[in-house]
């Protein structure tokens, strides 16, 4: 069995050709969908780099294994504790160490362990490649790497997994200069007008319209770039954020074209498992967050999934599965195709016999979502609904709940929590049952949302607010400076 994984930082899924996209963004990765399965309700469970990563490479969510966060105690995963033995849990229940066990070798491409020091990460690979540049590396380095450790492969090696992280969409939008603006003359997204904007530059919150950058409009980097606006002044500004972003997606989906290529040269692009997703979305707006990822929204946790089997397989090519998913469902998925075992203590589900037989996969009820490094959020999306509790609003002035019907309202335009009390009351009953049942199969006695929040609240959050509601009052924004101010009143310190 061999299978190319193709994990694509930041990448949104409606902003893909085959979900419906307006733009020409992804015809490599539309071709894929064509051939294979394309899976429209997946989402991680916890978002953004960190967590979720750690849960699809763990099979188990954060609230089991500890690692919720960006930073802090919960950046790192709960010690087993005197009952860890010669070998730890992740050398035999990790993702790479079941498929290992299966038989597979397994590899990356990556320079994610390193950038979030996420050393656990590693278990179970066989071959690390890191790019080192810590994320910041465009796409032609990574496919340089994958492309080698390919050629290298003798031609009977049938038993491998490759996983090739590409981070083009991931903020800065670095894409080279030389790629051109191949988005130049598209429209933007119907929904984003110059009412919104103006909404939104009168809001607040890191990475908001004022300050797409952070907590400011200062530039982080050791170098500019020039696709990447410092803040949304006006629909030119907003035009540069979708074009930028949508510039790595394009970016991105040509390297994919060029390593498929690549297997049909080597004679095996028909008998290779195919796998598109992503570790999370970017919020283009959404929420008044830009450039980033920082809800536990459908924008942020909804990722692609296209699985395109080998040939043989592909008796149902271009199906649409519209089931509710984990993203770690997948993981568990292909240990059970690669003959191994689903570990018992993990969350995601296996829904290898339905591909096989070309039916849907299990439709899970409902999806709890959660999010710690930029808010504390928890969310629930079920039938039509995405209901967001918000613990800690990370400086944006969010209510303790937000309700959306995601099917008429994708872009989470018109907060129906007050409109709609019975459907919060029924969102606040299952994200109960989910806390009940997280807790009673975790190995340990505390949510650790518990722990963030008693360290100051979300990692990158974490002492700004004395200098932003300086901002806020510098930009004319002293009524958002002094809500924020009442709300937060342990954050609020004298600046000397």
């Amino acid at each position: 069995m061999r299978i190319l994984y193709f994990d694509i930082d930041s990448l949104r899924a409606d902003h893909l050709g085959c979900y419906g996209y307006h733009r020409a963004t992804s015809p490599n990765i539309d071709r894929l969908a064509s051939e294979g399965v394309r899976f429209d309700n997946c989402h991680v469970s916890d978002a953004p780099c960190l967590p979720s990563r750690t849960s699809l490479f763990t099979g188990r969510f954060g609230i089991h294994s500890g690692l919720v966060n960006h930073g802090g105690v919960a950046a790192e995963l709960r010690p087993e504790g005197p009952d860890r033995g010669f070998f730890s849990r992740l050398s035999t229940t990790s993702w790479m160490s079941c498929l290992r066990q299966a038989g597979l070798r397994t590899a990356t491409v990556s320079s994610f362990g390193e950038r979030h020091s996420a050393w656990h990460w590693y278990a179970g690979f066989n071959e690390v490649y890191n790019c080192g540049q810590g994320g910041l590396e465009v796409g032609d380095v990574v496919e340089d790497l994958a492309s080698d450790w390919l050629r290298r492969q003798p031609a009977d090696a049938d038993d491998w997994f490759l996983h090739v992280n590409l981070w083009d969409p991931h903020t800065p939008y670095n894409t080279p200069p030389e790629f051109g603006d191949p988005f130049a003359d598209s429209p933007l997204p119907e929904w984003y007008t110059a009412e919104v904007l103006a909404q939104h530059r009168a809001g607040c919150g890191p990475h908001s319209a004022q300050e797409a950058l952070g907590f400011d409009d200062q530039w982080p980097y050791a170098q500019p770039w020039p696709r990447q606006p410092h803040v949304i002044n006006d629909m030119a500004d907003a035009r540069r954020m979708f074009d930028g972003y949508d510039n790595g997606v394009l970016y991105a989906d040509r390297i994919v074209g060029r390593l498929l290529n690549q297997l049909e040269q080597r004679g095996w692009r028909d008998d290779t498992w195919v796998i598109v997703s992503a570790d999370h979305g970017e919020n283009l707006g959404e929420l008044n967050v830009y450039c980033d990822h920082q809800t536990a929204d459908t924008i942020t946790s909804r990722v692609p999934l296209i699985i395109c089997p080998p040939r043989a397989l592909r008796s149902a090519a271009g199906r649409v599965d519209s089931g509710l998913l984990y993203q770690n469902d997948m993981a568990a998925t292909l240990v059970e195709l690669a003959g191994g075992d689903v570990p018992t203590d993990w969350d995601g589900q296996s829904f290898a016999k339905a591909l096989r037989a070309g039916e849907a996969a299990a439709d899970r009820e409902d999806v709890v979502i959660s999010q710690m490094a930029w808010t504390c959020q928890r969310s629930v999306r079920w039938d039509n609904w995405l209901a967001i509790r918000s613990y800690h609003d990370g400086y944006h002035e969010f209510p303790e709940w937000m309700l959306f019907d995601v099917t008429t309202d994708p872009h989470l335009q018109h907060d129906l929590s007050s409109e709609q009390p019975t459907m919060v009351a029924e969102a606040a009953c299952r994200l109960d049952r989910w806390m009940a049942e997280m807790l009673a199969s975790a190995d340990h006695a505390d949510d650790p949302m518990r722990i963030v929040m008693t360290e100051g609240g979300p990692f990158h959050t974490r002492g700004e607010l004395p200098g932003y509601l300086e901002r806020l009052r510098a930009t004319g924004r002293s009524d958002c400076a002094e809500r924020l101010a009442a709300a937060h009143p342990r954050d609020v310190v004298t600046i000397s």
